[in-house]
């Protein structure tokens, strides 16, 4: 990503940001409300994750799934029975991501980049793979829309979590590093389209197989 894509990249963040918060505040605050009735909790969650140049901060989703009395896997398939009947369809339109434009104003993420790994799993890129930690990371991306069924994947293997390292992780790694190299504000404008219109996504995810 040259020096004015990175410029361009950020402005049209803030500028989309900043519609899309004026446009869906209300939606936002109607999905906390209804989250913090059903959850019995405040209905913002908030998870420590890492960001560009391996920097830690905190994203935010609306709460979809109930308290844990105890510690919880990062792999949601193994934690499905505790999803709220919103939260389920909070995940289905993606509406649990609307506080993550918060993240994006204060300049931790981007509307379009690789998904922000839980800790530990940056520590395991090597060689080239370390450049995908120069973007910030997105709200969707070329990877999370490849895997936009990823808990339904996850819960028709017998080792959730196994699966998740040695298969879906690597592959998001490939092509997270393939959008780094070929970084264009086209290509984010598809990932955007991509996200909003399923159809579009065998497309995109067909351009990211030949990389």
């Amino acid at each position: 990503m040259t020096s004015r894509q990175a410029v361009i990249k950020r402005s049209l963040d803030l500028l989309s940001a900043v519609v899309l918060l004026l446009l869906f505040g209300w939606l936002l605050l109607l999905c906390w409300l209804i989250a913090s009735i059903e959850t019995r909790s405040q209905g913002i969650f908030a998870q420590r994750r890492i960001g560009r140049f391996g920097q830690p901060f905190w994203v935010y989703k609306i709460k979809t799934m109930h308290d844990a009395t105890g510690e919880r896997s990062s792999i949601t398939a193994s934690c499905t029975g505790a999803i709220t009947r919103s939260g389920r369809l909070f995940r289905r339109f993606k509406l649990d991501e609307l506080p993550q434009l918060w993240n994006v104003l204060r300049g931790q993420m981007s509307l379009v980049g690789p998904r922000p790994d839980v800790p530990g799993y940056a520590d395991l890129l090597q060689g080239e793979a370390r450049l995908i930690l120069q973007l910030r990371p997105g709200i969707t991306g070329p990877a999370s829309i490849k895997y936009r069924h990823e808990e339904t994947l996850l819960s028709a293997v017998p080792d959730a979590q196994a699966y998740n390292d040695k298969v879906i992780w690597p592959d998001k790694v490939r092509i997270n590093l393939a959008y780094y190299r070929h970084y264009s504000l086209g290509l984010d404008l598809l990932c955007l389209a991509a996200t909003l219109v399923p159809s579009l996504a065998e497309r995109l995810n067909r351009r990211f197989e030949a990389c």
